[in-house]
């Protein structure tokens, strides 16, 4: 009978432990498919940012390199 409770003992530390890991692996994967929405948003703000830079860059070589008439 000893050996019984001790096994009923061992099974319900695995259960515990297994329903722990359940749920971190839960959280794990919320956070991870979160991040990759953030990671989305900061590709596509991004992109915008450099299609906005080369707008500028080609606004520059249009300007051109000469002094304003009040030197």
């Amino acid at each position: 009978m000893c050996d019984a409770s001790i096994t009923d003992e061992r099974l319900i530390s695995l259960e515990i432990k297994l329903s722990y890991l359940e749920d971190f692996t839960a959280k794990l994967q919320d956070s991870l498919v979160e991040q990759g929405r953030e990671l989305e948003l900061l590709r596509g703000e991004h992109r915008a940012l450099q299609a906005r830079f080369r707008e500028l860059l080609d606004s520059l070589e249009d300007m051109p390199h000469t002094r304003p008439p009040h030197y």
